[in-house]
């Protein structure tokens, strides 16, 4: 048996994420404290009470879904849980599967998680980007799709989550000339999602620029476990080429159906995604059928992971 650890990103978080995981294992919430103590505001206070609007924030919701991974990764660790072979994170979760791996020290990781969600969102005037799912069409079908409706803007394929499920993101009036256009080339669904920033593409290229800056004063390390980025579903050797990676990642393609492929390619048989939700759970069976995909968010799914993954 060889494992996985992934942790997911931006979407997943929900008022009272990881309560009862919490209240069964202190190391939850003085994880959050120390991501707290970094901020200079109650972060598990929000996460557990809201407002919900304050908690979706990006610049709140990165550094709580990274507190959130870390925290799970820790009960997981001390419940003797079996180490991984590789790690990923899915978008911001791959600043989780860093830290988590050892390349990034917690703290300075939730201080910098902060500050890209204040670049990202800086980046484009509000109600000037957005993201849209693309469901039933294959990558080149989306595309061409997003190459038809530019018109002179910007939209690109930016989420390839898993086959026939695509998001993308640009300028809003290209991503709505888009999602008309998907439905009309035969997609199952098209739908806009509620989010104010679209990642991951070139609108995104002013804000890579200044958190390459913030990054290059960060002290990065080797991971003890290899991590694959997103950019390329491969892994750094070099802690530049980790800098290098993430300041990519805001305005490249996450590709989400090659890093699993590549997991399972290595001789990984099971992936734990760590952290609230089950939103790669789902991406990954259908990536690759043979896996064994668990989840780990509360005290049953954690027991369940420690029988099926081995403790």
């Amino acid at each position: 048996m060889s494992l996985a650890c992934v942790f997911p990103g931006q979407g997943s978080q929900s008022i009272g994420m990881l309560r009862a995981l919490g209240d069964a294992y202190p190391e939850v919430r003085e994880t959050f404290e120390e991501a707290s103590d970094a901020l200079g505001f109650d972060l598990w206070a929000l996460a557990q009470d809201g407002p919900e609007e304050d908690l979706n924030r990006t610049e709140n919701t990165q550094p709580a879904m990274l507190a959130a991974g870390v925290a799970v990764w820790r009960v997981w660790q001390g419940a003797g849980g079996t180490q991984p072979a590789v790690m990923a994170g899915h978008s911001l979760g791959e600043y989780t599967a860093l830290v988590c791996a050892g390349a990034l020290a917690y703290a300075d990781a939730v201080r910098l998680v902060a500050e890209r969600g204040r670049l990202m969102q800086g980046a484009v005037a509000p109600g000037e980007g957005a993201m849209a799912a693309i469901l039933g069409l294959d990558d080149a079908q989306v595309q061409d799709v997003c190459a038809r409706a530019a018109e002179g803007g910007v939209v690109e394929a930016v989420n390839f989550n898993s086959p026939g499920q695509v998001v993308i993101a640009g300028d809003t009036a290209a991503v709505d000339r888009a999602v008309a256009l998907a439905s009309q080339t035969g997609a199952r669904r098209s739908v806009k999602l509620p989010v104010s920033v679209p990642s991951h593409c070139r609108l995104m290229a002013p804000a890579a620029e200044q958190l390459a800056r913030h990054l290059a004063d960060v002290a990065v390390s080797l991971p003890g476990v290899p991590v694959i980025h997103n950019v390329d579903a491969a892994t750094r050797d070099t802690p530049d080429g980790i800098r290098s990676a993430l300041a990519d990642q805001l305005q490249r393609p996450v590709r989400w159906v090659d890093s699993v492929r590549r997991m399972a390619a290595d001789g990984v048989s099971v992936v734990a995604e760590l952290g609230p939700g089950k939103v790669l759970t789902g991406l990954n069976k259908r990536i690759e059928k043979g896996l064994d995909v668990i989840c780990v968010q509360d005290p049953d799914s954690l027991q369940q992971a420690l029988e099926r993954a081995g403790a």
